[in-house]
């Protein structure tokens, strides 16, 4: 457990703490965005629109950073379609299908801005996250989440062909 989860008022002066071997190579975050090799995220979607990905260098696990000459990781970017409360807990619909990506949905974080409130669990209802062993993915997401809102996620390799939009057409930000 983090400091964030348990004060989510943290997390307007820290940015929640993030993996960066699962990111690509030179990313940070900030408390309302995430930043690849000096690319805000939030820039390319005021460029690109949603859903967008960036590709960037993958970093060599367990070498604190060090970018791979070989290996590539994605960043997709998507907007929340809808968000509903029903008796089997919260639903999210984004307007990405990922089920062709290896996302790391442990890593999916909301930017644009900065929510003080605790997470809950969150279940992907549409084509864009079914798991390969049949399971739908629950991810955590402050539980003030509405339509509109950011979502990045980081992704193995180069998912710019892979990724699809609910209107059939992607902005690929490279």
């Amino acid at each position: 457990m983090t400091l964030t989860t348990i004060l989510p008022s943290l997390r307007r002066s820290i940015p929640d703490p993030f993996v960066p071997d699962r990111w690509p190579a030179h990313t940070s975050l900030s408390t309302t965005d995430v930043i690849v090799a000096d690319v805000p995220m939030l820039l390319l979607v005021a460029r690109r629109g949603t859903p967008c990905v960036h590709t960037a260098a993958a970093v060599i696990p367990g070498t604190g950073g060090c970018p791979s000459s070989t290996e590539q990781t994605s960043v997709i970017v998507t907007r929340v379609v809808a968000v509903a409360v029903g008796e089997d807990g919260h639903h999210l619909t984004l307007d990405a299908r990922l089920s062709e990506t290896d996302a790391c949905w442990s890593e999916l974080r909301l930017i644009g801005r900065a929510s003080t409130t605790h997470s809950v669990a969150f279940r992907l209802d549409n084509e864009s996250a079914f798991d390969p062993a049949g399971d739908e993915p629950f991810v955590q997401l402050p539980r003030d989440l509405v339509a509109g809102d950011l979502l990045a996620v980081p992704c193995r390799g180069g998912v710019a062909q892979a990724v699809g939009s609910v209107s059939g057409f992607i902005q690929n930000g490279e």
